[in-house]
């Protein structure tokens, strides 16, 4: 935290990515650390939402102000431009100042082909991957091992 490095948690769906994420929050926050929990979709919604009623500003503040931002759920689909640049801001803003968690069930590498405009994808990227630590978690889905029998 101190070094306010990311961390890039990715692997096939259902193997724990999210339920390690919430432990690493709640680890944080016993720290005494602020964390900030999102789903991806649900911010990009809320951002779109807030460019629309004029809190655009506030709203992104929130995003930019935990010491942990953890973003769940990344690249489950391809971003449309305004969420691109909304992760953009954010990225760059956080970069080097802040931590950052993402989770995803894409490796990094495939991440660059879900912005919609590849320059603005390398330079959040850049900052984003290269100061990462990143952890792949493979296996098979938890929720299948504990599906009724």
């Amino acid at each position: 935290m101190e070094k306010h490095t990311s961390v890039l948690i990715f692997g096939p769906t259902g193997v724990g990515k999210t339920h390690l994420a919430r432990h690493l929050s709640f680890s944080v926050l016993k720290a005494g650390y602020s964390v900030l929990l999102t789903r991806a979709d649900k911010m990009f919604e809320a951002l779109k939402l807030a460019s629309v009623d004029g809190t655009h500003t506030r709203l992104l503040r929130s995003y930019l102000k935990p010491d942990i931002l953890v973003v769940d759920d990344f690249g489950v689909r391809a971003m449309k431009r305004e969420e691109a640049g909304f992760l953009y801001e954010i990225i760059i803003e956080r970069h080097e100042l802040k931590s950052s968690l993402f989770t995803s069930a894409r490796a990094p590498e495939e991440w660059q082909k879900l912005f919609p405009d590849p320059i603005l994808g390398n330079s959040a990227l850049d900052r984003l991957a290269h100061s990462s630590y990143q952890i792949l978690i493979e296996g098979e889905s938890i929720r299948k091992q504990n599906r009724p029998k």
